[in-house]
């Protein structure tokens, strides 16, 4: 007798980061715990992901240089992935910035301002991603 092999649901999380040091920090923070990274360096980059394969979860940086920043990737995840929208968490170093200020001010989207320490993007990550 053959058994049905269920397809898992996306276990992977997606970091969308240019500061290869910060993107390394997060990946080998998070691998430590269990959690499969996909890592991307731009905001476009991050998107083509978004298009091409399913994701647990969205780590993005809100500023990037580059057209697409973290807020447009934010943005067309709520609007293009809806099921996906609660599962956003951004990174900013810039939060005093009027622009990062008012997306934080309109989303529910737990952001982390750089520098953070493990222990708290993986509370942050459990919390909005769920265990590994």
């Amino acid at each position: 007798m053959n058994a049905t092999v269920m397809p898992r649901p996306a276990s992977a999380i997606l970091v969308i980061e240019d500061e290869p040091s910060v993107s390394a920090f997060v990946k080998a923070a998070l691998e430590r715990r269990g959690y499969t990274v996909v890592e991307a360096s731009s905001g476009a980059d991050g998107l083509a992901l978004l298009q091409s394969a399913s994701f647990a979860g969205v780590i993005t940086d809100i500023r990037m240089p580059g057209n697409i920043n973290g807020a447009d990737v934010h943005d067309w995840i709520r609007k293009n992935l809806p099921a996906l929208s609660n599962r956003i968490i951004l990174i900013s170093g810039d939060t005093a910035n009027s622009e990062t200020q008012s997306l934080l001010a309109s989303s529910p989207t737990p952001c982390l301002e750089k520098p953070f320490r493990v222990q708290k993007l993986i509370s942050t990550v459990e919390k909005t991603f769920g265990k590994p």
